[in-house]
């Protein structure tokens, strides 16, 4: 389901030909293909908010819902951590944590969903006898990429998080005789967005590139049609 580092620079290197644009050097691409993805990365979470508010549909292959889902399903893992205890408290340190899940405490004959709480919250939970978090009913926190959990306890525990997607990299060497770049696969790693998200890539990369292409240019033309309707409007 990646999409191949190579063939994307490829094509932004044959647009850039054919505009005259010069060059994009190895070096700026994996910059702004880095920068690329991650604004396409964000930008579901932005529609699936605005989905969630829309009647969806079930007819197959038209549920955009589930395409989005799909998506967002390339960054969903599941990590088991032995805890560690230290004093009153187990933590488990996680990195390359975009948003975080359920946490999963394996400990006893079955597994128990421990429950978020906040930090200023843990002196008034452990006040009352009820509310006392216990190995049957354990809390936690989540801060500064580290879960914290109450009380002490022994074992594993599954995370379930979104992760970042890893940073594109166009890897090469150099032609000793030519001077000119070669693509080395075992250096380069691809992008991790859904592969139906291309030629999406491929028009952000162009327009940091400077390339107005012509989808960009419409859309351009039609925020700009639809701020002087506004602006119309409110004469």
């Amino acid at each position: 389901m990646a999409i191949n580092v190579n063939s994307v620079y490829k094509a932004v290197l044959v647009v850039l030909d054919k505009q005259k644009r010069g060059v994009l050097t190895p070096t700026e691409f994996n910059k702004v293909a880095t920068q690329a993805q991650q604004e396409i990365f964000t930008e579901y979470f932005d529609e699936l908010n605005q989905l969630l508010r829309q009647p969806q549909t079930s007819l197959a292959y038209a549920d955009r819902y589930a395409l989005l889902d799909e998506k967002i399903s390339l960054f969903k893992r599941k990590s088991t951590q032995t805890l560690g205890s230290s004093g009153t408290t187990s933590a488990i340190t996680l990195t390359n944590v975009h948003e975080l899940g359920s946490v999963i405490y394996l400990g006893g004959v079955i597994g128990r969903e421990v429950q978020r709480i906040q930090r200023q919250d843990i002196y008034t939970v452990n006040q009352s006898p009820l509310t006392e978090p216990t190995a049957y009913y354990p809390v936690y926190t989540y801060e500064n990429n580290v879960i914290t959990l109450y009380p002490t306890l022994t074992g594993d525990v599954d995370v379930n998080y979104l992760k970042f997607p890893s940073n594109p990299v166009w890897g090469f060497t150099i032609d000793t005789e030519l001077g000119n770049y070669i693509y080395s696969p075992s250096a380069s790693t691809d992008f991790e967005i859904h592969e139906s998200d291309q030629p999406l890539l491929i028009d952000k990369i162009l327009g940091y590139a400077g390339v107005m292409t012509k989808d960009q240019l419409a859309l351009q033309l039609a925020a700009s049609k639809e701020q002087q309707i506004d602006i119309d409007g409110q004469k």
